[in-house]
């Protein structure tokens, strides 16, 4: 059995195009069924539905073979013993900087001053600005990051951004882009080994479904 770890929402959305290269369809849709596991039309995968941030885990603990995730999740919460072969190139976003249109933040950051930063992203920050060399105080938070800044709380917050519509429509303005973002095949370095030359059949049908959508 192999075992695939998704996310609901866009990376789900963008990862069924290179399931269907590899022959796999799922046979379920995760919006309407509760069932955390669904049948694919190949009776030896599965896919589990995990929050993203749990992807990475979840292979590297053997409860999935192979998952999608994005970069910044490996970013933030490691990738250590996870084998990435493939950058799928979907779910595309960047981490940046953002701050209240008021806010002059390449001033604040020429005279030194220690900025607050609102993230859930603090790995990612803490290496950004420590490169900057300018001195911040991280604030975790776990979603709504545009509040941060419009009550005072922060000066600054670190998070990913698509379109930047959210941003305008809160009156912020992106200041500095940090890294861009995409979705990632993650294999369980062990399942490699067990399950080789089914795991190498399915890294080898994505990455031409990559190609192929690539050259089109």
């Amino acid at each position: 059995m192999i075992t695939l770890a998704l996310s609901k929402g866009r990376i789900f959305d963008e990862t069924l195009p290179l399931l269907a290269a590899a022959g796999i369809e799922v046979l379920e849709d995760p919006e309407k069924s509760r069932k955390l596991i669904l049948p694919t039309n190949q009776a030896d995968v599965r896919v589990v539905l995990v929050r993203a941030t749990d992807v990475p885990t979840y292979v590297a603990y053997g409860g999935a073979d192979v998952g999608v995730t994005g970069k910044d999740t490996l970013l933030e919460h490691g990738g250590g013993g996870l084998f990435q072969p493939l950058d799928l190139q979907i779910a595309k976003c960047r981490v940046s900087v953002a701050v209240h249109n008021d806010f002059d933040y390449a001033q604040a950051v020429q005279r030194g001053a220690r900025l607050r930063v609102a993230t859930k992203y603090t790995t990612i920050a803490r290496e950004f600005f420590a490169r900057k060399g300018v001195h911040v105080d991280l604030i975790k938070l776990y979603g709504s990051m545009e509040l941060a800044p419009l009550t005072g709380m922060a000066d600054a917050i670190v998070d990913l951004v698509s379109t930047g519509n959210t941003l305008k429509a809160n009156n912020l303005k992106e200041v500095e882009h940090i890294i861009d973002i995409s979705s990632h095949l993650v294999v369980n370095q062990a399942s490699l080994k067990l399950k080789q030359e089914r795991l190498r059949r399915i890294i080898h049908a994505f990455a031409q479904g990559v190609d192929a959508r690539n050259a089109a």
